[in-house]
């Protein structure tokens, strides 16, 4: 493993007698120094600003037109969007409630979800343009598919929806907010999917005949309620260890991709399974929505559990360390804590 704290072999042998501005220390000292760190501080703000407007547009091209639409026609689908998310919420406020370190402000709680909303756009994106590819293949190729595509970009782009914002605020300052932050990004995730199958189910069945829009939607909307809360449990995963990372910088990079690694795995197991669900219900005489609604509640209840458990296990370990203690007599201590980009 690489020194975290590399040095120059003159940086290692000087005793601070020698000033070695710019042969091999640096800092802040001339007019030009103080314009490169202004201008990079420009530089890595513009691009986030960039990635945000972006993704934005994404969204707006993508599904603005067609929402504005259905929702102004049929005001109950946006009814049905909300509801179906309702369970993915209650498991955000299960994991909020688990911090057992200061609470994580409204303001980034509401910038992560409106950025994990609209990075869904780009996972969209990379899915429909390689979809096809893989699907050539078969069965195999769609395997492939969900583990090599669907999960790991779906859950990196709720891993950025948080890296980019909340992970840069000195509010960030333990592990388990990145458990927080990640479910509401999943939350913001699972909203804008959940919105796309009910609003895509709704302009298909208008243009079909004999079939009710209304009842249409609301059986989509009844399936993504199960399917929501998957997004949740895997992203609160991968921002977990991304509060692990940021807390231990010399292997943070390892770190980052292991949690990417357990929340994709986990993902695309799930879309592996539920795709491939008509075994069962060709084999056993239930119906099939009565098997999908087990299955998914066994697997997402067996992943949350574990999650409970890593939570559960932070919070014994802040209790046995006396941890509270690091914030007695400081009640805005987060806006002082050290930002660690």
């Amino acid at each position: 493993m690489p020194d975290s704290d590399p040095q120059d072999p003159i940086q290692r042998a000087n005793d601070g007698s020698l000033d070695l501005y710019d042969v091999v220390d640096w800092d802040v000292r001339s007019p030009l120094d103080r314009f490169a760190v202004k201008t990079y501080g420009t530089l890595v703000a513009s691009s986030r600003v960039f990635v945000v407007l972006l993704a934005l547009l994404v969204v707006l091209g993508q599904f603005a037109a067609a929402f504005g639409f259905v929702f102004l026609e049929r005001p109950y689908v946006g009814a049905y969007v909300v509801l179906s998310v309702v369970p993915a919420l209650v498991l955000v406020w299960y994991v909020w409630r688990s911090d057992v370190t200061m609470r994580e402000p409204l303001e980034l709680l509401a910038v992560t979800f409106a950025l994990g909303f609209l990075f869904a756009g780009f996972a969209a994106i990379v899915n429909s343009a390689l979809q096809s590819t893989f699907a050539a293949v078969g069965l195999a190729g769609t395997v492939l598919f969900f583990f090599l595509v669907v999960g790991p970009v779906e859950e990196t782009v709720k891993w950025l929806a948080v890296r980019l914002y909340a992970y840069r605020s000195g509010r960030f300052d333990a592990v388990v907010d990145g458990a927080v932050y990640g479910a509401v990004a999943g939350l913001g995730f699972a909203t804008i999917e959940n919105s796309i199958y009910i609003v895509g189910d709704v302009i298909q069945t208008t243009q079909a005949a004999g079939i009710d829009p209304g009842a249409a939607a609301l059986q989509i909307a009844a399936v993504r309620t199960f399917a929501g809360p998957g997004h949740v449990i895997y992203s609160a995963f991968a921002g977990y260890y991304l509060g692990l990372a940021k807390f231990n910088p010399e292997n943070r990079g390892p770190i980052v991709v292991k949690g990417l690694v357990v929340a994709a795995g986990i993902h695309a197991t799930y879309n592996t399974i539920v795709s491939n669900l008509d075994i069962v219900y060709n084999a056993v005489p239930v119906p099939s929505a009565l098997v999908f609604i087990a299955f998914v509640v066994v697997y997402d209840g067996f992943f949350f559990s574990l999650l409970v458990r890593k939570l559960r296990r932070y919070r014994r370990a802040y209790e046995e360390t006396d941890a509270a203690a690091y914030y007695e007599g400081d009640t805005d201590l987060k806006s002082a804590v050290r930002r660690i980009d």
